[in-house]
């Protein structure tokens, strides 16, 4: 006699989301939960569970929003450029930059730190362009995170590292091809800082399968960093890169 298979009480949808423990936080302490969750994809994939969630994944204290056709100025937190939304960020604050059009981009200084974040599907949706005559597009005196943008500089460099630890995971940085191609580079650090005592602590730039296209080279130092551990993934258009400018 074959034994009685165990019945389960199959929950309603409904009834399974509302009896979840986490639900039973305040707003608080769920926005808290969030704000240790990766920007892209994760605190966005939040956004999708419910009306709740979705409120308080997108609630101005977990990120601000840059948005060119925004036209009522007085929503919180959403901000018409990117060098506007960088005044108003708080250290620690995540920048997420809307998708489509070009982001103009020229010299803007960043002494806090930041995560400026792309919100297209790839890196090529969000385009941020240094005008020629700009020393660079951004110019980074903090610590700070780039992911999933373009960054393409007419003549200078995309970025500019002063100081501080530079994150830059799935970019891409284009130099346009010009006659004075030899003065374009894609990342230019002149951190002078002393060699950190303990490991992962002082000024540093890493990249993270990031394209570098045109530019006399990737990167060019005048300070006390040097470039290291160069991993390249060759592709039928494209060269991904990984590398780490630190001190030696």
């Amino acid at each position: 006699m074959e034994a009685e298979k165990p019945r389960f009480k199959k929950l309603k949808h409904s009834e399974y989301f509302y009896d979840s423990r986490i639900n039973g936080l305040d707003d608080g302490c769920l926005m808290l939960i969030f704000s240790f969750l990766s920007p892209i994809p994760d605190r966005y994939n939040t956004a999708l569970v419910c009306r709740r969630w979705r409120f308080l994944a997108c609630h101005p204290r977990l990120w601000l929003r840059v948005d060119r056709s925004v036209k009522d100025l007085s929503e919180p937190g959403v901000y018409p450029n990117i060098e506007t939304a960088v005044c108003a960020a708080r250290p620690g604050d995540t920048i997420l930059i809307a998708a489509g059009g070009i982001h103009h981009t020229s010299n803007i200084q960043i002494n806090k730190p930041l995560c400026l974040i792309g919100a297209g599907d790839l890196p090529d949706d969000t385009t941020l362009i240094c005008s020629r005559g700009s020393e660079s597009a951004l110019e980074f005196l903090s610590t700070c995170k780039l992911a999933n943008l373009t960054v393409r500089a007419e003549l200078g460099c995309c970025l500019l590292h002063r100081s501080g630890r530079l994150t830059i995971d799935g970019c891409i940085l284009q130099c346009e091809s010009n006659p004075l191609d030899h003065l374009s580079h894609a990342i230019v650090t002149t951190a002078t800082g002393i060699p950190p005592i303990i490991k992962n602590t002082g000024d540093r730039v890493t990249v993270m399968r990031t394209r570098i296209e045109g530019g006399a080279k990737a990167v060019l130092t005048s300070g006390n960093l040097s470039l290291q551990q160069v991993r390249v993934i060759y592709t039928r258009t494209s060269l991904f890169f990984w590398f780490n400018v630190e001190h030696t």
